[in-house]
């Protein structure tokens, strides 16, 4: 308990206040000087890579003389420190493990203030972190400037006198000095509410069987968050929307971006199972028009659209197809083998078909969600970017008769992209979270092993929403799974929600 004490301690002193920067201009009486602790002659980290506390403290009361009494001395000095911490930061990395250790971070307005975006940074580098995740498109929005933003998405930043402003290549630009390697962090089939708000492109969401689509399914309740709005990844015009968002993310030179919603949304009750042909996202347009044109004689695709109007086949529907296209020997799909190459002599009996229907159905909105990935991993690697996709472990699973409602079948993901599974289990020990990561490690295989990246959800020092430690889930995994290199934390806004929450309510002026 006493450690546990002196952990959370050690965390809040290494985070510091600086609540009261947020409101610049109020200064500080003291000077600089007083405010400086003494230092020891180099930075100092412990095998986690935390500054100390003595040098997080000089680092802070220089950023706060620098930025909020414009002191040129102060700020020569910071910079120094800040470079000096860099240098120290980098070698006990590569000394200790994980070798990259990252934090999922949301920026908000108000870190455009003077020095507020330096203090978030600061912090995350005392914390031991070398790598930031930063949220670029998200909840229908995008990280770039109002002046600059070709998207058809607002921007983050909409106070007047701030149209030119750039938060996320200022980000990338800051983080560089400081040892941190700046990942954008983009939402990929969730466009969010704002994109629904154009009626020429709510006819791009994905639609199920039941004539919903993603919008009015949130919003009636049926989806675990009403702000999520899926589209079709068959849509061409959806893609080319985020193809605009990528586009600019690249041209802001992150060391790369990481895709996040690469799915379906998740049901609630028991829209939570994907177990009839309706529940499939595949009845809008493009993605209809795509599943048609894997049919392959006209009996197939006669078959294929009276099994999604109906949900089922009858015997009088097959009679019917057989006699309206009587040059077809049996209805044919892509993937599908004739019969008589199966070493059958009669064409296969309904139950058969009506079964193989539904696994090219369900395989057919699996693809949609991998293709888009991969067209949008493609864009971005011909950029010189690094790709990443984000996904949770169990997405992929068969439930009962029917399927998780998510269809995040990664295990189907680009092999060169680096793998983020969410391990996020909640059993109040490690156990249920190393079992999602040795799952995904099962399914890279002894080569991709080292482009498995997990992401932890937990806090420093202590146990958060019956998840353990952020040290004790990270000594499980090395501890099981060593060849395991690389990890990130979900997110910063958990190490710090006081500050957090004053940079996220704070007023742009």
């Amino acid at each position: 308990m006493g450690m546990k004490h002196l952990q959370r301690t050690w965390l809040r002193s290494v985070l510091g206040s600086v609540i009261s920067a947020i409101a610049i201009g109020l200064g500080s009486a003291m000077t600089l000087e007083a405010a400086l602790p003494k230092r020891a002659s180099a930075v100092q980290l412990n095998s986690y890579c935390q500054i100390s506390q003595a040098d997080a403290s000089r680092k802070e009361a220089l950023r706060r003389a620098a930025f909020e009494n414009n002191d040129g001395q102060a700020k020569a000095q910071y910079e120094a420190l800040v470079s000096e911490h860099a240098q120290a930061l980098a070698r006990c990395r590569a000394a200790n493990w994980p070798r990259e250790q990252a934090v999922w971070l949301r920026l908000y307005p108000c870190d455009l203030q003077p020095g507020i975006l330096e203090a978030v940074l600061d912090r995350i580098a005392n914390l031991g972190y070398n790598q930031v995740y930063a949220e670029a498109f998200y909840s229908g929005m995008v990280l770039l400037p109002k002046a600059d933003n070709p998207t058809v998405w607002p921007s983050v930043v909409q106070t007047p006198g701030y149209e030119q402003r750039d938060l996320l290549a200022e980000a990338i630009a800051k983080a560089t000095p400081r040892g941190l390697q700046t990942y954008a962090w983009v939402f990929s089939l969730n466009f969010g509410y704002t994109y629904t708000l154009n009626p020429q492109q709510r006819r791009t969401l994905a639609m199920n069987g039941r004539g919903q689509d993603t919008y009015t399914f949130a919003q009636n309740g049926l989806s675990s968050n009403a702000q999520e709005v899926f589209v079709d990844p068959y849509s061409l015009e959806a893609r080319q929307h985020f193809q605009t968002v990528l586009s600019e993310v690249a041209e802001r030179r992150p060391q790369g971006i990481l895709f996040d919603y690469i799915r379906y949304p998740r049901g609630t009750g028991g829209y939570s199972v994907t177990d009839d042909v309706a529940d499939l996202w595949i009845y809008g347009e493009a993605s209809r028009n795509a599943l048609l044109r894997r049919a392959t004689n006209a009996q197939g695709l006669a078959l294929i659209q009276r099994y999604l109007e109906q949900g089922q086949l009858s015997p009088t529907d097959l009679e019917a197809v057989r006699q309206a296209y009587p040059n077809d020997s049996e209805p044919l799909w892509q993937s599908r083998v004739p019969s008589d190459q199966k070493g059958n002599v009669a064409p296969a009996a309904l139950s058969t078909l009506q079964r193989e229907l539904w696994q090219l159905t369900v395989a057919h909105a699996v693809q949609g969600v991998v293709d888009y990935l991969t067209e949008a991993g493609q864009l971005a690697q011909q950029r010189g970017l690094r790709t990443g996709a984000v996904f949770f472990p169990l997405g992929n699973q068969t439930v009962g008769n029917g399927f998780d409602s998510r269809l995040q079948y990664w295990d189907r993901f680009p092999t060169w992209m680096s793998w983020h599974p969410m391990a996020y289990g909640v059993c109040g020990h490690t156990g249920c979270i190393l079992d999602e990561i040795r799952r995904v490690m099962a399914a890279a295989g002894p080569q991709g092993a080292q482009s498995v990246k997990p992401a932890l959800a937990g806090a420093w020092g202590q146990s958060m929403r019956n998840r353990p430690s952020l040290e004790a889930q990270m000594q499980a995994i090395r501890q099981a799974m060593p060849q395991i290199n690389s990890v990130s934390h979900f997110a910063y806004s958990w190490q710090d929600p006081e500050f957090d929450n004053s940079r996220k309510f704070c007023q742009l002026r």
